[in-house]
């Protein structure tokens, strides 16, 4: 199976720009901070994301794209829709599961694990959309 690389770079830079849209302060930063007991303003003080952190962010974003879009287009005679549903299963099967987990077992607030399983939502939708129409 040929996996185009570059429509991985692309769809890599627009799940890595998307998580950094959904954590900041334009949607999710402010309530996910507060429900971690942190002060959102005095985290934004002086915040400066290390390059380290970002580099590896940027690293896991590709490998997710790459192994949903090995995933996505297994079958080249799916459609749209149905690679949609790829990225709900995707979603429901993995995110959802562990986040779950996470609540009932680490006490994490179910509202940090539902900030958390929104960005995979649509993390997981836009690619395998992506991996679709570029496919």
């Amino acid at each position: 199976m040929h996996v185009n690389v570059v429509a991985v770079l692309v769809t890599t830079l627009v799940v890595f720009v998307l998580g950094w849209l959904w954590y900041s302060p334009l949607l999710f930063f402010n309530p996910w901070m507060r429900l971690r007991g942190l002060d959102p303003a005095a985290a934004m003080a002086g915040a400066k994301m290390p390059v380290g952190k970002l580099v590896i962010e940027f690293a896991r974003c590709f490998i997710l794209v790459y192994v949903v879009t090995r995933i996505a287009t297994l079958h080249s005679d799916l459609s749209l829709l149905g690679s949609i549903h790829v990225g709900l299963f995707l979603w429901l099967g993995f995110p959802v599961i562990l986040l779950t987990g996470s609540v009932i077992w680490d006490n994490v607030p179910w509202k940090v694990a539902a900030i958390h399983a929104g960005d995979w939502f649509v993390k997981l939708l836009v690619i395998s959309i992506i991996a679709r129409v570029w496919h």
